[in-house]
């Protein structure tokens, strides 16, 4: 499996060598810290900290606020932009990953699945949700903005418009109630859009709204409620993550996508 995961990488990495990723905000997509499941996006404490500090070293690393205030401009000189961001809630943000992007005064959006953390709940796979309490501390760092990805984790393309409706607002009461600020950022669940009805419902209550994606948002050319985003893996090490963080391996995305729809189109939300 590490022979074919490295194979796809070097596949990927192909098409940046013929053309540059154009100038623009890149975001990058944290699941877990600690190496506590066998899962890809589960990364090695040390890994992740090495990563951190690459990106507080090398890179322009802003807000999510500010690369969207960035983006707005056409500017095609622009630095290029790296935001931070990381999906679900799991204890091991709170715990592992708020430490070390302290440490490098790095910030992030945490998109939070509510009804996980809500209700005490394990996430698919065994990963222990972080507590509200948890998240507010996370919050009074200043580094850290809480961002709704559902209540409960739902695919919206699965849901009539009135549950996708109760999804998104659960969510937004949640964090409002419990953190002290209603999120303005929205990331779908596996990155799957919904119906267009469930994205109007989307964009009528948030600023952005992430995908993936593994390339660039250019400057003056995005579609905010439509935000690329590049997955972070144990198998990118430093050499793909590098190349992530420069905007490639979009061609990843593109076979990650084709295994994905297969392996959602029969799940039930």
């Amino acid at each position: 499996m590490q022979a074919v995961r490295r194979l796809v990488k070097v596949a990927a990495s192909a098409p940046d060598v013929v053309r540059r990723p154009p100038p623009g905000l890149v975001v990058l997509i944290y699941h877990r810290v600690g190496r506590r499941t066998d899962g890809e996006v589960d990364l090695p404490v040390d890994l992740f900290a090495q990563q951190i500090r690459f990106l507080a070293e090398r890179c322009r690393v802003v807000t999510l606020d500010e690369g969207l205030d960035l983006l707005a401009n056409p500017r095609s000189d622009a630095d290029p932009l790296v935001a931070v961001t990381f999906d679900d809630g799991t204890a091991d943000f709170a715990d592992l990953a708020l430490p070390l992007l302290a440490d490098h005064s790095v910030p992030v959006t945490l998109y939070v699945a509510t009804a996980f953390v809500d209700e005490a709940r394990p996430f698919p796979g065994g990963a222990r949700p972080a507590s509200w309490s948890a998240l507010r501390d996370a919050c009074s760092s200043g580094l850290v903005k809480i961002g709704s990805h559902t209540h409960s984790h739902a695919l919206l393309d699965r849901l009539p418009i009135s549950s996708v409706a109760v999804e998104l607002d659960r969510s937004i009461d949640l964090i409002a109630t419990n953190v002290g600020l209603a999120p303005r950022h929205f990331a779908y669940p596996k990155a799957v859009c919904g119906s267009p009805s469930a994205e109007d419902e989307v964009r009528s209550r948030f600023r952005s709204a992430a995908l993936a994606g593994t390339r660039a948002n250019p400057f003056g050319a995005t579609d905010t409620h439509r935000l690329s985003r590049s997955p972070i893996q144990l198998s990118d090490g430093m050499r793909w993550f590098a190349r992530k963080v420069d905007g490639g391996m979009w061609l990843e995305d593109v076979l990650r996508r084709g295994v994905n729809h297969r392996r959602y189109r029969d799940v039930e939300s």
